[in-house]
């Protein structure tokens, strides 16, 4: 009698765990569709009608916007699913679910562009001039799109929609096979998180070092914002992977009979994820609010123009400042052989 109170107990307090869950994905979801689709709509309007000068940085902000708002569209299906039901079959299912993924890796590797970008820029200024054409970027931009939908096509071979509760949800993957669970895992954590996070976190310091070897404080927008777009992206994405890799354990783990991670966590894991695709035009319009307006130019406008000409003036001054140590040295150098060669004549005599 008490094991089955016990039982009881536990089992409404794992469902009012779940509920909960669910009802914050969906409040989150709801709220990164509201302020994320109108956003990332007025950030590709402004830099397509107003931005004519475009420098890399601005074309990578141009495409990640364009795959947030991919994502964002999506966001009224998923919501209503939570809610009630996924009625509209597998195959659309399966479709947004590749649409969702091909849009985390492309979103990952333009943010990853962007700071191997102003890594070049800063430490090697001059490889950067013969990389700095719009056809380089151009192909860049088709490979990372071009990546982006070949690693996705793996989602497609999961079966995304779970009806174990009694209704359909488009949120569960379910794995046919340990394999496929792992390839998976490899796939989304390590090419789309770890591997972008190791590069992203050694162009910044070695960035951060050129700067202090040349005494040089950048209080520019454009390079803080930068910076808030990846610390942003991390920590939208870190809960996702983390909850990943603790349900890829428990899947090799034969003798797990239940889930190491409730159903309720994985929904708000995957919520805050798409929080990601919201918070750009938001950390935008924060750093364009002290710039002055005018009724030509919004202050937005004026944000995307001072990060087309930032990252220039930054490598202009990054070549002067490794002209004049060029020149330091030859300088060292000719005086040091002149030294060498009067006491080798002061020796002959």
């Amino acid at each position: 009698m008490n094991h089955s109170s016990e039982q009881s107990s536990s089992g409404s307090m794992v469902s009012d765990g779940f509920q909960g869950g669910l009802a914050a994905a969906c409040v989150i979801l709801g709220l990164s569709f509201l302020v994320g689709a109108p956003g990332n709509l007025l950030v590709i309007w402004t830099i397509l009608r107003y931005v004519k000068q475009r420098s890399h940085t601005v074309v990578l902000i141009l495409h990640l916007a364009a795959a947030d708002l991919l994502v964002l569209i999506t966001l009224p299906l998923w919501i209503y699913s939570l809610t009630y039901s996924w009625v509209l079959g597998e195959a659309s299912c399966q479709i947004l679910v590749y649409v969702v993924s091909v849009c985390m890796f492309s979103s990952i590797f333009f943010i990853t562009l962007m700071s191997v970008e102003r890594f070049l820029a800063i430490c090697h200024p001059f490889a950067m001039m013969r990389w700095k054409t719009k056809t380089t970027m151009n192909r860049c931009l088709i490979f990372l799109w071009f990546l982006a939908l070949l690693l996705g096509v793996p989602s497609l071979l999961t079966e995304p929609l779970d009806g174990s509760e009694g209704t359909d949800q488009c949120f569960i993957k379910e794995f046919s096979s340990t394999t496929q669970a792992v390839i998976l895992w490899c796939l989304e954590t390590i090419l789309g998180f770890v591997i972008p996070l190791i590069v992203l976190s050694v162009c910044y310091s070695l960035v951060t070092a050129q700067m202090r070897k040349m005494s040089f404080n950048s209080k520019q927008k454009s390079m803080r914002l930068v910076h808030s777009v990846v610390i942003a992206f991390i920590l939208c994405w870190m809960p996702y992977h983390v909850i990943n890799t603790i349900d890829l354990f428990c899947i090799l783990r034969p003798d797990t009979e239940h889930e190491c991670v409730p159903e309720g966590v994985i929904f708000m894991g995957g919520a805050l994820a798409f929080i990601s695709s919201s918070v750009n035009p938001v950390l935008y319009a924060l750093f364009a609010r002290n710039f002055q307006g005018s009724l030509e130019e919004s202050r937005l406008v004026r944000l995307f123009k001072e990060m087309a000409t930032h990252t220039q003036k930054l490598r202009e001054v990054v070549v002067q400042h490794q002209a004049s140590q060029r020149a330091a040295d030859t300088k060292t150098m000719l005086v040091s052989e002149s030294v060498e060669t009067k006491n080798t004549d002061t020796g002959l005599v």
